[in-house]
């Protein structure tokens, strides 16, 4: 079974390959300078989202104490 964890690192990963590949694919055809720095800042981007997946910790559950009446 997928796992949430699991789900969020492939996602991210596959963003980072499809900014990667979109970029790519426009420089190859041409682009300004402009569009440079965005293309740059979009592949920036989903690098951080991917190692902040990667590397955020899991919550901690907090231990509940039992009362008793």
């Amino acid at each position: 079974m997928v796992s949430k964890k699991d789900l969020a690192e492939w996602s991210s990963a596959a963003m980072v390959f499809i900014s990667g590949g979109m970029a790519g694919h426009y420089a190859s055809l041409g682009m300004s300078q402009a569009q440079w720095v965005g293309a740059a800042a979009a592949v920036l981007g989903s690098v951080t989202v991917a190692v902040a997946v990667r590397v955020w910790p899991a919550p901690v559950k907090a231990k509940v104490k039992q009362t008793r009446d």
